[in-house]
């Protein structure tokens, strides 16, 4: 027999991911502060290969609005100005032939009206993901009492415990997703 308490435990897993996947996501969006998370999407063309920033150069954060990249090897500091400015940044870095530094501008209002509903987006994706694995849980659930016997009234009891779960990840994104859009927002 099917154990409910291994069903909820995997649909709460799915949804702990979804949490761990969109904190991830969000990290990501520029918020006007300088964040080195924002050169994770930035590929430098290492001995005729693309490869990560971060893993041909150090990158530092000396002040709230500037990054610093100090590369591993001086011979590839072009390389690195060359695949920042290929990048979706919108940043023009700074080469003094030692470092490259980002000085990351103050964002316009529009700008981050736009930042706020791609953390929207991602927050409601975030959702989805969350209600497809209440929604995996609880139809795991009901075929547990056709095909193992599982009496009815425990399947009810692990359907609500799984909506208490479920809601407590919905809050946990909707407070992910305020803490986001008040830190775009600040000026």
């Amino acid at each position: 027999m099917i154990d409910t308490k291994q069903l909820i435990k995997a649909g709460e897993e799915k949804m702990t991911f979804a949490i761990e996947y969109l904190d991830e996501q969000l990290s990501h969006i520029r918020a006007g502060k300088a964040n080195p998370k924002i050169l994770d999407c930035v590929k430098v063309m290492y001995y005729g290969a693309p490869v990560p920033l971060t893993n041909v150069a150090t990158v530092t954060v000396p002040d709230a609005r500037t990054i610093m990249i100090t590369p591993w090897e001086k011979k590839i500091i072009r390389d690195i100005e060359k695949g920042i400015l290929d990048s979706e940044l919108g940043i023009t870095p700074e080469n003094n032939g030692e470092v490259i530094r980002l000085g990351i501008p103050p964002l316009t209002e529009e700008r981050r009206r736009q930042l706020v509903k791609q953390c929207k987006q991602e927050a409601e994706n975030a959702k989805i993901s969350v209600r497809n694995a209440r929604r995996d849980a609880i139809d795991a659930l009901k075929k547990s009492i056709k095909s193992d016997g599982v009496p009815e009234d425990v399947e009810k009891d692990a359907e609500a415990e799984v909506q208490k779960i479920h809601d407590k990840f919905i809050k946990k994104i909707d407070e992910l997703y305020a803490a986001k859009e008040k830190e775009v927002m600040t000026v």
